[in-house]
């Protein structure tokens, strides 16, 4: 079953071609295909979840996009190139927070895309990334060691290295999965609050799929290297789809006006003895 939607949010539609396409994307590892033919295409300020049991490829999909791994196909983004360091940023699942190292040294590191050979960072550099930190609520933090800082505000300093290096993509790799539930809260309306007003295309690699159907305009479900389905959250979240794919039974309910994915109810057994 393969659901396709070509249709993004119309605040997307009209910025133009797409932020990202992809054709025929494949990613071998010793021999073995783990991405199977992946086209997607990505407008503009859009964001989309990718979605999909543990193993399924998520994560190498966002390596493949940020040219970390060898692929085959085609990976076009906006500007008409392949992957590039101006063109894409990527947040890893655990980034490396290294010793030593201030959040605004580290937020500073986002700009390395735009420097030449040996070059230095300039007055501009800097300033773009003390704008972020005090965009971001950081500023107070600019001086703290990265390894010092709790999960919530190391999420954002490497949010904000993103964010510094000034790319038209981001792609994060379950940007929340180390952060309380509160933390993850406000990790992705801080995200979506910044596509919004930047126009920043967001790709996402997410576990939890009521989450995913609450902040993405349209959910990519892969499996096994395979795309499953592709659209909005009302025709991804197929609980008969769902089920197939995550091997166990699981329904949607719509709670407040929003999709949640609940594992379905057990069967009630009555205690050893109970009559009824």
């Amino acid at each position: 079953m393969a659901i396709t939607t070509g249709r993004a949010p119309a605040s997307t539609r009209a910025a133009g071609g797409p932020a990202l396409r992809t054709e025929d994307l494949r990613v071998r590892y010793q021999g073995v295909e783990v991405l199977c033919g992946v086209d997607l295409q990505v407008a503009p300020g859009e964001w989309l979840a990718v979605i999909g049991p543990n193993g399924a490829g998520k994560s190498t999909l966002l390596r493949a996009l940020a040219g970390l791994v060898p692929s085959t196909g085609t990976i076009t983004y906006s500007a008409g190139a392949g992957p590039a360091p101006r063109e894409v940023s990527l947040v890893p699942q655990s980034p490396l927070l290294p010793d030593g190292m201030t959040a605004a040294e580290y937020v500073l590191m986002g700009r390395t895309a735009h420097l030449g050979w040996l070059s230095r960072e300039s007055r501009t550099d800097r300033r773009i990334a003390a704008e972020v930190l005090t965009r971001l609520g950081l500023h107070a933090l600019a001086g703290r060691p990265v390894t010092a800082l709790s999960g919530g505000e190391a999420q954002r300093v490497v949010l904000a290295r993103a964010l510094a290096q000034q790319a038209p993509l981001m792609l994060l790799d379950e940007p929340t999965s180390a952060l309380d539930l509160g933390h993850q809260v406000g990790v992705l309306e801080l995200v979506d609050g910044l596509r919004r007003a930047d126009g920043l295309s967001v790709v996402a690699a997410m576990h939890d799929l009521s989450t995913a159907a609450r902040f993405a305009d349209r959910l990519l479900l892969i499996d096994e290297g395979r795309v499953v389905a592709v659209g909005a959250p009302a025709e991804v979240l197929d609980p008969n789809l769902l089920s197939r794919v995550y091997g166990t039974s699981l329904t949607v309910r719509l709670i407040d006006g929003e999709r949640v994915v609940l594992p379905a109810a057990r069967p009630r057994t009555r205690p050893e003895g109970q009559v009824s």
